[in-house]
């Protein structure tokens, strides 16, 4: 039995990575993923005995994981006879830098992040990547302009991050480098990276491409882990479940979010980003006995939700036209 598949199809998967009803069904799977990462990556620490100060530790973890959704994707790519060598020799230095950034940089800031915060902050602090990315058009895309809506967006958005770190009592506001700081450091590495995986994936296949960029990223995280004396402990079939987990996890929510980014309008796909730290706010408080039914948190979740709506809500027509300079 082989697992050879013809090539004449690839427009029809295109066409489906198209359809409104199969974007809307995968993003809303890729948004699921990531939120579920905030309680599985909480308890993973637990698992394997990874104390909050054992940054070596926590690079290996990452990095096994990150190897391992990559190694995963890349022997798929290989069974759907992609070329999977042929990327990595033609571009092995544009693949080496987006794995370098979009993996290791972006999940050394968010490992450290998470140890240090509540998975509800972590998963709506995230969602600030959005915003980095209206900013990061606007000076990149000459047709993605920052308006009054999507600064607006942003606002909002800041208004809600600024509300899920609020202490009762007083006029003080939770923040600190290592934790929240860390989380927002992630996700400004992860939307820049982002914009360069887009114009990488134009040129090569978005499979073949997170990857490689999953696996070298995973085992760039691996060299300091184990060279700073970092290890991990305790495999038992939960744990090692839990790891394999969050492998597929990244393997499965990365590949179809580049498909989707690939084949529609960034704006189209970010929009469904709103979910990411509702997900992770549900499964926290569901798997890790946090408190969620607090004013600031759902107060947060709304703004935050009401800041990505706004800033990725596509212009009408008409609005397009009354903004077009008269010939």
């Amino acid at each position: 039995m082989t697992c050879a598949v013809s090539t004449r199809p690839a427009p029809l998967a295109a066409g489906l990575f198209t359809q409104p009803r199969a974007v809307f069904l995968l993003a809303l799977l890729c948004c699921l993923l990531w939120g579920s990462a905030y309680p599985a990556i909480k308890s993973g620490y637990a698992l394997f005995h990874i104390a909050a100060g054992d940054l070596p530790s926590k690079f290996v973890f990452a990095g096994w994981r990150f190897l391992l959704a990559g190694v995963a994707l890349l022997a798929l790519a290989a069974c759907l006879r992609k070329d999977v060598l042929g990327p990595v020799r033609r571009d092995a230095g544009a693949l080496a830098a987006l794995g370098f950034a979009q993996t290791t940089v972006q999940y050394v800031f968010f490992y450290i992040g998470l140890a240090y915060t509540t998975g509800v902050k972590g998963s709506i602090l995230n969602a600030t990547g959005v915003f980095f990315s209206v900013l990061l058009a606007h000076f990149i895309y000459h047709n993605d302009r920052l308006t009054g809506r999507k600064l607006l967006g942003c606002v909002a958005g800041l208004a809600g991050v600024m509300a899920v770190n609020f202490k009762p009592g007083a006029l003080d506001f939770e923040f600190t480098l290592a934790g929240e700081g860390c989380i927002v450091i992630a996700a400004f590495v992860l939307s820049a990276a982002s914009i360069y995986g887009k114009r990488l994936s134009q040129r090569m296949d978005a499979m073949v491409m997170t990857g490689w960029q999953l696996a070298m990223g995973g085992a760039l995280l691996l060299l300091p882990g184990y060279g700073l004396g970092g290890g991990i402990s305790g495999f038992t079939p939960a744990s090692t479940a839990l790891l394999l987990y969050l492998a597929l996890l990244s393997s499965v929510a990365f590949a179809l979010w580049s498909l989707l980014l690939k084949h529609n309008r960034v704006s189209l796909v970010t929009a469904f980003t709103f979910l990411i730290p509702v997900f992770g706010a549900l499964l926290s408080a569901l798997f890790l006995d946090e408190s969620i039914l607090e004013w600031k948190n759902a107060l947060a979740l709304l703004l935050v939700c009401q800041g990505i709506r706004l800033v990725t809500r596509e212009e009408s027509a008409p609005a397009r036209a009354a903004r077009r300079p008269a010939a």
